[in-house]
């Protein structure tokens, strides 16, 4: 009889130790909260030697980084690791270093079970390879969610009852002022005060927040730097019109701070007066409800979604404009509309030209012998047409529908136009010497199924009248 070797049958458990502390505060001490979470989990894996268990050698240790979210790095290479097979068995300190979120722990239980990684906790001495230790780790992160909700709510109290003083709160400083971190508070920057002013008188002039942020690139005008608590600078950016009406809409200017949509009075000194804020208040109100009417206009914007600028890849939107007492329509760039007409080459384009363009290629489609067949038999292939919808449709049926397109555009409401529109076009692109045009080969046939539906029912009526 031969003996069994039990050391040479023994697996070998895989254990890789993770360690998580919220705060960077003293991680650069010799000895931290870090290395004091993994000699206790290598002292745990010491005491399972037994069983096989090994440390593996590398480190997955997050410091500074909450265990609300699982947007960690040393997190996301253990994952990466389980999912090549190279870890037998996750080991932590304690519970909510891996997940302080009941849901976030779910999916990470759940990717563990699929790879077959077992989940251990040494201070709390459970492990998910049993229904116990899956019931307990649920009540464990049941409480560590209610803490975390907890602090939480502690949290937005004390931010409430600091603004309700008028205090800082925290975030990026805004131009104008500086902040003074130990006394939280913030104080005024003079030189950028004056470019405070400056965008407020330029705005009271102007009426517009576009105009503003044209004259202040043209004067070398940049916004805020700052640098962030670890020192990284955050060089300032050009105006646009969001970041004009970012400082026109900041009752911080006023000597007051917002919260929750009541103003309390600020520690921090006004910059702007009282008169110049209602002043400016008011054509931003009147700006919002001009731009609210003409969204709320009949006109329609059939290529709304579709039409897109070549040259920056930005969104064209709808805009008007009126000239002795007449509208147009135009497709104005994303880019040009935030950032002023001179950022853009392609800036606008008339609206009735671009889409008159655009039908006119539809026209062209519907016309093709091709199209026609393509359109025949992929209807015929889907079989999108089943026994309570009667035969298939012929092709003269198919090339009867596509031509009606042409005749009915004219008296098509805007809506239907625009569905119409949605259906068959998948893109626009605007460049500054012509259009591309991208079509959508599956609305073809879904266009021309359903117009040739209702043509030869009508068809099969008449017939049975006779």
């Amino acid at each position: 009889m031969i003996a069994r070797d039990e050391n040479r049958e023994q697996r070998t458990v895989r254990c890789a130790i993770y360690t998580r502390k919220s705060s960077e505060e003293g991680l650069d001490m010799e000895f931290n909260s870090l290395d004091a979470q993994r000699e206790a989990a290598e002292a745990y894996i010491a005491s399972q030697k037994a069983e096989g268990w090994q440390c593996l050698p590398d480190r997955y240790d997050d410091g500074g980084y909450t265990g609300g979210n699982m947007d960690r790095p040393a997190l996301r290479q253990l994952l990466a690791d389980i999912e090549t097979g190279k870890i037998d068995t996750v080991i932590v300190y304690k519970v909510d270093r891996l997940s302080r979120s009941l849901l976030d722990f779910s999916q990470l239980v759940s990717l563990f079970d699929r790879h077959k990684v077992s989940f251990v906790s040494v201070t709390q001495q459970f492990n998910t390879t049993t229904s116990m230790g899956r019931l307990t780790l649920n009540i464990l992160l049941s409480f560590a969610q209610f803490e975390r909700e907890i602090i939480g709510e502690r949290i937005r109290d004390k931010v409430a009852a600091a603004k309700k003083k008028g205090k800082h709160t925290g975030g990026p400083p805004v131009l104008g002022y500086d902040i003074d971190a130990p006394n939280r508070r913030l104080v005024v920057n003079q030189a950028e005060a004056e470019l405070v002013r400056r965008i407020f008188r330029l705005f009271l002039q102007l009426g517009s927040g576009m105009k503003v942020a044209t004259a202040l690139n043209d004067d070398g005008h940049r916004t805020k730097v700052w640098t962030t608590r670890t020192g990284k600078v955050r060089p300032g950016q050009s105006w646009d019109k969001t970041a004009v009406n970012r400082v026109l809409n900041n009752c911080k200017y006023v000597g007051q701070v917002s919260h929750k949509g009541t103003m309390y009075d600020g520690e921090q000194e006004a910059i702007i007066d009282r008169r110049t804020w209602d002043q400016a208040q008011e054509i931003l109100a009147t700006n919002h409800r001009a731009r609210a009417a003409h969204s709320r206009r009949k006109t329609p914007a059939l290529l709304g979604g579709l039409i897109r600028c070549g040259t920056c890849g930005k969104a064209m939107g709808v805009t008007f404009t009126r000239r002795r007492g007449k509208e147009y329509r135009y497709y104005l760039c994303g880019k040009a509309a935030r950032q002023g007409y001179d950022q853009c080459p392609v800036k606008s384009v008339a609206a009735g030209e671009v889409e008159r363009a655009v039908f006119e290629q539809l026209r062209g489609v519907f016309r093709s012998p091709d199209v026609v067949a393509r359109t025949l038999r992929a209807v015929e292939a889907e079989a999108m047409w089943g026994p309570e919808n009667g035969p298939a449709p012929t092709e003269a049926e198919v090339v009867a529908a596509l031509r009606q397109i042409d005749p009915l555009w004219e008296s098509l409401f805007p809506a239907e136009r625009e569905r119409i529109a949605r259906l068959l076009v998948q893109q626009v692109v605007v460049n500054p010497d012509g259009l591309v045009v991208r079509l959508r080969a599956e609305g073809l046939r879904s266009l021309a199924a359903e117009m040739a539906g209702p043509a030869r029912l009508e068809t099969e009526a008449k017939e049975v009248l006779v």
